[in-house]
């Protein structure tokens, strides 16, 4: 089995629930750390779901803040990870190991 981390997700929240990542086939994924960023001036607030699980709902995340998640969930393959904010100024970063 190889073993790869890898950067999950790393770019600006949509406002509508979007999937950040999809496991592949054949695969399991263990997330492992997620940071949220918010790059304005006002404060913000974002949701991630891990295959369609509330990880956090409606969290706020300060002006010019960041809120860092450490885990070791796994997701086996075709399971997601999807999230939205309430402003394109929050940013998700989502590294893990895929196993395959």
């Amino acid at each position: 089995m190889a073993t790869t981390s890898k950067i999950l997700f790393r770019g600006a929240a949509s406002t509508s629930s979007t999937t950040l990542y999809t496991t592949p086939s054949a695969t399991t994924t263990v997330v492992t750390d997620i940071v949220i960023s918010n790059t304005a001036a006002s404060s913000g607030t974002y949701e991630l779901l891990l295959n369609d699980v509330v990880l956090a709902k409606t969290v706020t995340v300060g002006a010019n803040d960041s809120t860092i998640i450490q885990l070791k969930q796994p997701l086996t393959a075709t399971q997601t990870i999807k999230g939205l904010a309430s402003a394109t100024t929050i940013n998700f970063h989502i590294s893990g190991v895929e196993i395959a």
